[in-house]
């Protein structure tokens, strides 16, 4: 693991090689797995406000899943991530007539109707971010680290044939979650590291 600032970032983050291949996964990690996808307090807020733009849209039976039981709720873990519907679907998840799923968050987003593009965790995966917070003389820390998911197969091997390091790939979410300077310090370490397993 590397330290950068107040975060802590698997090795694995600066030597997998990774690129989502949509043309073969369809997105389907979006109505794939046992919970929804990890969500801030302010993001949640954000999803109450685009409410009235995603409910025309959605399916019935997520309609009816925020209805009953809200757009979130609390994981085993007591994480706060996004509703599903048949334990496994995200309900902000649609699958169109060619079988291509896709986000409609990110959909009203293209559409210019918000300038939320959808939840960071979405964005940032395969990389999952655990927070720690301050506790007495210590400072709030973040821990990233790379998940292994079968669904993803096919981004690990077109990320291995385009040569592409799992970092680069998520530039935009990296930047976008924790600032362009800390991007830039990534970066560094990435290449120093890669120098130094070389040598």
């Amino acid at each position: 693991m590397v330290i950068i600032g107040n975060t802590v970032v698997s090795l694995d983050i600066l030597e997998k090689e990774f690129c989502c291949d949509l043309q073969t996964c369809r997105g389907c990690c979006c109505i794939e797995g046992d919970a929804g996808a990890p969500i801030t307090d302010e993001e949640n807020r954000r999803i109450e406000q685009l409410l009235p733009v995603l409910l025309p849209q959605m399916t019935k039976q997520a309609r009816q899943a925020v209805e009953e039981r809200g757009i979130s709720y609390r994981d085993p873990e007591g994480e706060l991530v996004t509703q599903i519907v048949d334990g496994k679907d995200c309900v902000f998840s649609r699958v169109d007539h060619n079988g291509w799923c896709y986000c409609l968050i990110e959909k009203a987003c293209r559409e210019g109707k918000t300038d939320f593009l959808k939840p960071v965790s979405c964005h940032l995966y395969p990389i999952r971010v655990k927070e720690f917070p301050a506790r007495g003389d210590a400072d709030a820390m973040s821990a990233l680290e790379y998940h292994r998911w079968d669904i993803c197969h096919c981004a690990r091997q077109l990320g291995k044939k385009q040569h592409i390091p799992l970092y680069q790939f998520l530039r935009e979410p990296l930047i976008r979650r924790f600032g362009q300077q800390w991007y830039d310090e990534l970066c560094l370490t990435a290449e120093q590291w890669k120098k130094q397993c070389q040598n």
